[in-house]
């Protein structure tokens, strides 16, 4: 609404300007007062003109300004399939108005409007249309906003059509993401994947309407070569797992409720979760690291990619969906690992859940230590815990290494003010669960001296030996990566492997519910192309 308010508030000011300018002016004087006008709230974009004398870049007759126009139509025209507000961007009537504007304060309007609209343009196509935190305090992402002055200026002394093409994001993800969009868009301009499927659950050796209707919607969505088959045979138990592994589900061949709720998703809220994954990516539009450390909270991943490959990946448990215990998205950098950890309890959980259960019994939760403001450990029997509450209580808590600790046997740091890091656990059984939603918020490895292996492996011959001798301790120890890696907690339902497949996965916190109606605020639209 408010980039909608903008765009006529901008076009109505430079409106005022032509009525109310006095005549007599020369024309110089016209196209500068106009522009002036339709550019006054924009600190950049009057600080821009001002250095240049007021002069055009878009609406001046010579041949380097039409050149822009040009490619500045190209590239609005092409606005929609980007997942931007097309409407924002609508070349077709752009090219009427520059072609109506034909005296001096006409033309100076078109160029202050021209002007705020291509920066406008450059932000959203780079870095995003939205300001993640505003969504959701959770997405506490810093986004790599570029300059706008820098960015007009660079535009003035480059290639218009190779800058505005050097715009959105390069990465490999982006472009795969874009490729399907466009795919989607087209299935969905031709009918799209055909009737749902009305079983509650399907399994081999049935057949009848519904597995027949299972078997169209997995041919349309790629997953199976189109077959005259109407029983639910092995061709199908094949698709139906390398569905279930691309929507992160059991891959058990068998169509139960989840299978079936998954295949039921209409395209729409597919496309939608792609426009959106596509509006994450241009927030982390920035090297991300030679070697760096990629944990997707839908997928229950933490993978190490070095040069863009996956060299390591293992399940994870992130935050329960719980307003105190969901993980955050951020980007940090790991920093060293400490092996036979201690756990340092958090206030949040001292006070909320162990606090309420010394009060009933001094001798609850005995395996972990209560420290005094000076980390002195203190004797129990001397504490009437029932005389305080969570904000007065004047304690902290420990837990020594052990195998029974709640970190495990390491814990993989990256200091940063939500508290969050990697680490072991010794609940391995709910490594096993399809939805591994159950952490205090931070990051639980089902492979955790497997990941430290692959990241001492850059700093030692012998990464198992060298873990191990410190393991073997029992004491804590701090070990520095002698080449910090970066760390990105990221959130994507949608995202394409390496193998080319699109993935799904469910949006467990409803993050993206929240950004795609914050999109359709903006004027982002599904598209369906026919032919």
């Amino acid at each position: 609404m408010y980039r909608a308010i903008q765009s006529v508030r901008i076009f109505a000011v430079a409106l005022v300007m032509v009525f109310l300018a006095a005549p007599g002016f020369a024309q110089t004087d016209a196209f500068k007062q106009a522009l002036s006008a339709t550019i006054a709230k924009d600190k950049e974009a009057v600080k821009f003109y001002k250095s240049r004398g007021f002069k055009p870049i878009w609406m001046g007759r010579n041949s380097t300004d039409r050149r822009r126009r040009d490619a500045l139509m190209v590239a609005f025209a092409q606005a929609g399939a980007h997942g931007l507000p097309a409407g924002d961007y609508d070349a077709a009537k752009f090219k009427g108005n520059i072609a109506a504007a034909k005296g001096p304060k006409a033309r100076g309007q078109m160029e202050g409007i021209m002007t705020l609209t291509f920066m406008r343009y450059a932000r959203d196509i780079q870095t995003g249309v939205l300001t993640p935190s505003r969504v959701d305090s959770e997405i506490a992402r810093k986004v790599p906003y570029r300059g706008r002055l820098g960015t007009l200026i660079a535009f003035t002394k480059s290639s218009p059509s190779g800058f505005l093409k050097a715009l959105p994001p390069k990465s490999v993800q982006y472009a795969r993401l874009m490729k399907e969009k466009l795919a989607l868009e087209k299935m969905l301009g031709n009918g799209g994947w055909g009737p749902k499927v009305g079983a509650k659950s399907l399994k081999p050796g049935q057949s009848g309407n519904s597995v027949v209707a299972l078997r169209n919607r997995l041919v349309a969505m790629g997953f199976m070569r189109r077959s005259s088959a109407t029983s639910y045979d092995q061709n199908m138990v094949n698709a139906v797992k390398q569905f279930q592994s691309a929507h992160g589900l059991s891959a058990d061949g068998v169509a139960g409720p989840g299978t079936l709720a998954q295949v039921n998703q209409s395209m729409e809220q597919r496309l939608s979760s792609v426009v959106v994954a596509m509006e994450r990516e241009r927030w982390i539009n920035r090297p991300l690291g030679k070697r760096h450390v990629w944990v997707n909270l839908t997928d229950f991943s933490a993978a190490i990619m070095d040069g863009g490959r996956e060299t390591f990946k293992t399940r994870s448990v992130i935050g329960a969906q719980d307003e105190d215990r969901r993980s955050p998205e951020f980007s940090d950098v790991m920093e060293f690992m400490v092996i036979n950890p201690s756990w340092y309890v958090p206030r949040s959980i001292t006070t909320k859940e162990y606090l309420p259960l010394l009060q009933k019994n001094r001798n609850a939760v005995s395996h972990l230590e209560i420290r005094d403001s000076k980390g002195r450990a203190i004797d129990r029997s001397a504490v009437d815990f029932k005389k305080y509450d969570e904000k007065t209580f004047p304690y902290s808590m420990r837990q020594p290494p052990s195998r029974g600790n709640a970190l495990g046997l390491v814990k993989f740091m990256f200091p940063n003010k939500y508290n969050i890091y990697l680490h072991d656990t010794p609940a391995k059984k709910l490594f096993s669960r399809e939805v591994r939603a159950f952490s205090h918020g931070c990051i639980r490895l089902n492979d955790p001296f497997d990941f430290a292996y692959a990241l001492l492996a850059k700093q030692t011959n012998d990464p198992v030996g060298f873990f191990q001798a410190k393991l073997k301790t029992n004491k804590e120890a701090r070990v520095n990566l002698r080449e910090p890696v970066p760390v990105h907690i990221v959130y994507r339902t949608a995202f394409v492997n390496a193998g080319g497949r699109l993935n799904f996965r469910r949006d467990i916190y409803g993050r993206d519910a929240k950004i795609w109606n914050a999109l359709k605020r903006e004027g982002v639209a599904l598209r369906a192309v026919q032919g």
